[in-house]
């Protein structure tokens, strides 16, 4: 019988979108050819949790996920909840997270169908090394401009309220059905300190954390193993690396090896 790995590096996923970039930022290639605006990593089948890069050079959709009782009211497996860790943002760039007040179910929709919830909604200015959590039912967008490293649920489910005029379909009904519209509480957004290890997310689905190589106390806590996404050096697991630009699985997190200076984003799934 073979052991099984303790560490494997994810394959890498680059994905075309129509708000993408033509040139990617370091530590990529910068040469694309198309508009590249993720790049994802292939998690081990059945696993929870799905990390990618995103880039932008327009404005994304607004939209909206259900948790998970909603989800599965409509025949799906689990919500989804993530989470952005930003690493780049041109001047000027923004994030929209939460409405500016609260909305009615009626009045979101209405707002979506009339355009007026572009007015409506609260654009966050950006820059590096801020992290904003994105419960279920957050009303959200990404503006362009932006590098950013998403961790989330590993469910493919998006209800698009308004995008823009641009000819995609919209879920208006589910959307509005599902989303708490209303101004965000202000421990959703964080400045991050990438000198420190500090844990940066510990809620119902998601635990996220910024390690330094001399500091991976925190991992403690991910008992099942966690997304480990290195932001600058190169680190190992159980023989097997992955600098920035890559993503591990890694099932036993006591074999990490980083170099003191290294910075990693860690993320694991809360059963």
């Amino acid at each position: 019988m073979h052991e099984t790995m303790k560490a494997q590096k994810l394959d890498t996923i680059w994905v075309e979108k129509p708000w993408g970039v033509d040139r990617l930022p370091p530590p990529f290639d910068a040469r694309t050819d198309g508009r590249v605006g993720e790049i994802w990593f292939r998690p081990p089948e059945s696993n929870p949790l799905l990390v990618k890069y995103i880039f932008t050079s327009e404005r994304l959709s607004i939209q909206v996920h259900p948790d998970d009782r909603q989800a599965q009211a409509r025949g799906l497996p689990a919500g989804k909840e993530e989470c952005w860790y930003i690493l780049g943002a041109e001047p000027g760039a923004v994030l929209g997270i939460g409405t500016r007040h609260s909305l009615s179910e009626r009045e979101l929709a209405d707002a979506a169908r009339s355009g007026a919830i572009e007015a409506l909604m609260e654009w966050h200015p950006v820059r590096a090394n801020m992290f904003f959590h994105i419960p279920p039912g957050t009303v959200h967008a990404i503006g362009a401009g932006v590098t950013l490293v998403e961790i989330q649920q590993n469910v493919d489910v998006t209800y698009r309220l308004y995008d823009y005029g641009r000819p995609r379909e919209l879920h208006l009904v589910d959307g509005a059905a599902v989303a708490t519209a209303a101004p965000i509480p202000s421990h959703l957004c964080r400045e991050v300190d990438d000198a420190v290890s500090a844990m940066l997310l510990d809620s119902r689905h998601l635990a996220v954390a910024h390690l330094r190589g001399d500091d991976l106390s925190l991992l403690a806590g991910a008992k099942d193993g966690a997304m480990i996404t290195p932001l600058g050096a190169t680190i190992a697991a159980d023989g097997v690396t992955a600098r920035a630009g890559e993503c591990l699985w890694v099932e036993d997190v006591g074999t990490i090896e980083a170099e003191p200076g290294a910075r990693i984003l860690a993320g694991w799934h809360k059963p």
